[in-house]
């Protein structure tokens, strides 16, 4: 099997997870995160985009529903042992499927947690599973649970996203060393990949974010290349995966020569940077870090050019998205506690003078402060 990590590491989490499905009360839970069954027991697919079910009663048995392509999968990739298909064809619904194997588990009237809040279960099955399971049994939204759980990571997880930091770093060298004049944005992507692809890492959660010119000021991947010019702006936002845990960087790189502007905004970007991980503090809540940011971009006159958030848990994700729960803004009471691992992200976008700037860094979370996963620093980059 291509296990990632060894079966005491999967037993433990399955301990844990018992533990806290006896603290909610639930006799069963089912999980349609694709996260959620990665963590437990290692499956890994991109089968999520259909129907399929991982079911895991209070007494730790479990049972995966998949299809047929996904059969081999679960068999070469996970610890599950129970794997049942439901039939592609006319007519088929795979929630009767589900009913019959809960039932078969002696689980009716049971309290049932199901994992609503997630891509793995559409809101067209949502409601099949509803409908068919509710005079079946309980049934609770237990979206969180898992979550809860995956946000502290172990040492072994940590030598994953202590590796996905390095390939993070290989990325930003290769865009370095690719953003000139008149390099194609297309070039700065394909070196960047390929840096992280050749040592061996996976395809990131989602598209990497770039954009040059007037695009530097989005946050979003979109469709479209162009070349830089002789005085730009190239934002970047990616990620190094390994075994797919994540850890995330953001930049503006400048060609040419900076603008006063692009100057004035680096300085209060780095002040907001070095101010969230100054917050970053175990016992610290997650607001707190938001706090920090905002105080110090409102302080430099900069409220209407940032966002209502700063970053975000990373751990093993799948697309379409990298960013993990919990995120990083206002009001947010998540305590902050050893081995998490933390994105945090000083965008600026100043659409008055189209002048973008951003600095995003990755940190595992310590009693002694927060631990950098990047070897570089966060000066202002010119090429």
């Amino acid at each position: 099997m291509a296990l990632h990590f060894t079966k005491q590491e999967y037993a433990d989490r399955m301990e844990r997870l018992k533990a806290k499905m006896a603290a909610e009360k639930l006799d069963c839970l089912l999980m349609f995160a694709q996260e959620s069954m990665y963590w437990l027991t290692g499956y890994d697919t991109f089968g999520y985009c259909f129907f399929q079910c991982m079911i895991v009663k209070a007494d730790g048995q479990t049972v995966l529903l998949t299809r047929a392509p996904d059969l081999r999968q679960a068999q070469h990739t996970s610890i599950v042992e129970d794997i049942q298909i439901w039939t592609d064809k006319g007519g088929a619904d795979p929630t009767l499927n589900l009913h019959n194997i809960l039932a078969d588990m002696e689980l009716v009237g049971a309290n049932i947690g199901i994992e609503y809040d997630t891509v793995g279960l559409t809101a067209k099955y949502g409601m099949d599973v509803n409908a068919r399971l509710q005079s079946f049994a309980e049934l609770k939204d237990a979206s969180e649970l898992v979550n809860a759980l995956r946000v502290i990571k172990s040492e072994a997880e940590l030598e994953y996203v202590r590796k996905a930091g390095e390939l993070s770093d290989l990325a930003l060298d290769a865009a370095i060393k690719t953003t000139k004049v008149g390099a194609s944005e297309g070039d700065i992507l394909a070196a960047m990949h390929s840096a992280i692809f050749s040592a061996g890492g996976d395809y990131a959660g989602n598209e990497f974010i770039i954009g040059s010119g007037k695009d530097a000021l989005l946050c979003r991947y979109k469709s479209g290349r162009r070349k830089l010019d002789k005085n730009d702006q190239l934002t970047l936002e990616w990620s190094g995966a390994w075994a797919h845990y994540h850890a995330a960087m953001m930049r503006t790189l400048i060609t040419g020569k900076p603008t006063d502007r692009h100057i004035e905004l680096h300085e209060a970007a780095s002040h907001a940077h070095n101010s969230v991980r100054d917050a970053m503090k175990v016992g610290n809540t997650f607001s707190d870090m938001f706090d920090a940011h905002a105080n110090a971009l409102d302080e430099a006159g900069l409220s209407r050019h940032r966002l209502n958030a700063c970053g975000y848990s990373l751990g093993a994700v799948y697309t379409p998205c990298w960013m993990d729960k919990p995120m990083i803004f206002s009001g947010n009471q998540t305590p902050i506690v050893e081995n998490m691992v933390i994105f945090t992200h000083m965008i600026i976008a100043d659409s008055e003078t189209e002048t973008a700037m951003t600095i995003g860094q990755s940190y595992i979370t310590g009693a002694k402060g927060p631990q950098d996963l990047s070897r570089h620093n966060i000066d202002l980059i010119i090429s």
